[in-house]
């Protein structure tokens, strides 16, 4: 049997029933799942180099590693910044582990940037902390006061850590939550940091970033500008952990051995086989996790498995509905290809937009995986090439002069409401406003040949295509063998043996084109560019025979077979959108609602936004399936509590999506006119 690549011991199947959890929870560090720590590339060449008041900066030669551009001479952060210690006191007195870094020839007073972490900020190879190898990268050039703190409960920092910790503050003023936490220290932050000016900038990207969306529920008066980049906002409808209903096994099986078993660590999963495709479907039934793995000791999990509906402790753990106004300037930042948090971050502009009366709520997309916009790579995401250093361009167009101008009253700011990338011509637009209102909702069917078109199909009620999903037999998310959600294969190099996380969003989906359990919408080749801006829905008229269902949409873009511009791209199919409808939440996510076997109901699968050009020559596809594992867990096609099924439960259900006159399943895409 495949192993993976441990530096602790090598669990083995006939180990998993003896497994005690806690003396294996140090297998194999990892980085964490939701913020990536490795040293960026440098800038391009030829850049100028500012010179920013308060900060006197001198470049050497170049050096790997240093925080410099290549082809720049050296710019080591070590050598103009100072580092120092702070336990800050929270209100309850619990003290909170704070780095701060001051350059070391400051004669002006700065404004303080400000980052919260669960994932530690001492660098276990000790010196300054890595974020200076990411977020802080272009901004330690600028010359700021940084100020870096593991979150409570978490590594330095004193107190109990608890997962999504809701607001409480508001209900109890004596209460503690991430909100108070960020307000207590900013106030601290202030009032004892040597020459600073007063003015506070947060940024982070994933959980760091849904720190900062708490930090804007009541802030702090010095708070003048921020950044929630990849932040969660609804673990129920559209992160990490559940997709309207569906319960996203990979990453939800890992966080346990994250968060919940020891405060100084950021743990591995000791998965025991190379592929986690196999290891989960062997797992069988959900229940099993804790049977052989977490013996009833990860608080996360056992939540996870006690509330499998939208019930009072996933809306008290939302965000948005304590988004009551815009007071602070407000960059949203996401990727398109983001595994983890796209819909998040757009839901987060999308309820602060109608609250926003003094225009400081931006947003930015460009065409990245989760949080490759402060680690790189710069210009391209496993097969598909941007065309441009789209790093450079975020950090030093966009991010860095938006701090600048709230922080430093320096430059007018020229940032647009929404400035998004165009995947499809690589290029940057801006808009008025997101999604653009100068655009036609434009119905695309599916049709029982397989034909994806303009034209409502004419065909009586038996017009369907059907297929058979076994649960037994899942349709994987991504090319076996599928390494961890958050982990790779310690020591391989080869992209296709990092996180599975990562890349899948951009794999050729012909890897599963011809299962007989997915089934394929798509155009003649286009005559004329269609270009997608905004919503994306797609309504499928489907039956099952089973009581529940899951049903997965994939939007891709077919390539040409002859495509000079990259030959190995010929045929390729590019996924743009996707996402999943857990069936008995069709109608309401509090309350679920069996499927009558055979009844034609209509799903409707929200696919968010977008924004892509289909070029000429190019094909429209639609892929529908109903599993997509392990990144989903089975459906068993029953209506039951999934958490509890017994292996029994899980039934092969016959599929059918109509494409008829009465029944016309289609996609609905937003064109620009």
């Amino acid at each position: 049997m495949n192993m993976v690549a441990s530096s602790g011991p090598i669990l083995r199947r006939n180990d998993m029933n003896s497994i005690n959890f806690r003396e294996h929870r140090t297998c194999c560090f990892v980085l964490p799942c939701l913020l990536f720590l490795l040293p960026l590339a440098g800038r391009c060449a030829g850049q100028e180099v500012r010179r920013v008041p308060g900060l006197q900066a001198t470049r050497n030669a170049d050096q790997e590693g240093s925080s410099q551009s290549l082809g720049e001479s050296v710019w080591k952060v070590e050598e103009k910044y100072t580092q120092t210690t702070e336990m800050i006191p929270a209100r309850d007195g619990v003290g909170l582990y704070t780095e701060i870094y001051a350059p070391r020839e400051q004669t002006d007073e700065l404004p303080i940037i400000f980052l919260r972490t669960p994932y530690r900020v001492a660098n276990p190879a000790g010196g300054f902390t890595r974020y200076f190898d990411s977020t802080f990268r272009e901004l330690a050039r600028q010359g700021y006061i940084f100020a870096v703190q593991d979150a409570r409960g978490r590594h330095g920092s004193e107190g109990e850590f608890e997962w999504n910790r809701p607001v409480r503050h508001r209900t109890d003023p004596q209460a503690i939550d991430a909100s108070t936490d960020a307000y207590d220290t900013i106030d601290w932050l202030v009032k004892n940091v040597r020459k600073n000016n007063g003015r506070v900038g947060m940024l982070g990207v994933s959980y760091p970033g849904w720190y900062v969306t708490m930090a804007l529920i009541d802030p702090h008066p010095a708070l003048r500008a921020a950044s929630p980049q990849a932040s969660p906002s609804d673990y129920f409808i559209g992160d990490d952990f559940y997709h309207f209903g569906a319960f996203r096994l990979g990453p939800s099986a890992e966080l346990p051995y994250l968060f919940d078993f020891d405060p100084k660590e950021n743990s591995r999963f000791p998965f025991d086989q190379f592929d986690t495709y196999e290891f989960f479907l062997d797992l069988g039934p959900l229940k099993n996790m804790n049977a052989r793995y977490l013996h009833g000791v990860s608080p996360t999990w056992d939540n996870f498995m006690a509330h499998p509906t939208y019930d009072e402790y996933w809306k008290t753990g939302g965000t948005l509905q304590h988004l009551t106004e815009v007071t602070i300037p407000t960059l949203n930042v996401v990727g398109w290809w983001d595994a983890e948090n796209l819909g998040g971050a757009l839901d987060i502009y999308d309820r602060l937009e109608p609250l926003d009366e003094r225009e400081l709520n931006r947003i930015v997309v460009g065409p990245w995986a989760h949080g490759q916009w402060s680690r790189g790579p710069r210009e391209s995401l496993g097969e598909y090439e941007f065309g441009s250093d789209t790093v450079e361009y975020y950090q030093t167009q966009i991010e860095a002069p938006f701090f600048a101008h709230y922080l430093k009253d320096q430059g007018e700011l020229s940032l647009q409401e929404a400035t998004m990338f165009q995947t499809g011509t690589n290029r940057w637009q801006t808009f008025d406003s997101w999604p653009p209102k100068d655009v036609t909702p434009v119905k695309f069917y599916l049709r029982a040949d397989n034909a994806l078109s303009f034209d409502r199909p004419k065909e009586s009620r038996g017009a369907f295509v059907e297929y058979v999903s076994d649960p037994k037999k899942p349709v994987p998310y991504s090319k076996r063998p599928i390494m961890g959600f958050w982990s790779g294969l310690k020591g391989s190099e080869n992209p296709r043996f990092q996180r599975a996380g990562k890349l899948w969003k951009v794999e050729d989906q012909r890897f599963v084109h011809d299962r007989p359990d997915v089934v394929s919408f798509v155009t003649e080749p286009l005559e004329n560019h269609v270009e997608l801006s905004g919503q994306i829905s797609a309504h499928l008229f489907a039956s099952t025979t089973g009581t529940d269902s899951d049903w997965i949409v994939k939007l891709i873009d077919v390539y040409p077979e002859d495509y000079p511009a990259k030959p190995e791209m010929g045929g390729y199919q590019l996924m743009i959108a996707d996402d999943v409808l857990r069936g008995k939440f069709r109608n309401s996510f509090v309350e679920p609602e069996a499927v009558e076997p055979g009844e034609v109901n209509e799903f409707v699968i929200n696919l968010r936004t977008r924004n892509h050009r289909f070029r000429k020559g190019h094909r429209i596809m639609v892929q529908v399936q109903s599993s997509w594992f392990p990144l989903i867990d089975r459906n068993p096609h029953q209506f039951t509590n999934i958490m509890a099924a017994n292996e029994e439960d899980y039934l092969v259900a016959r599929q059918r999506i109509y494409c008829s006159q009465q029944h016309a399943s289609h996609i609905e895409l937003s064109i620009k006119n």
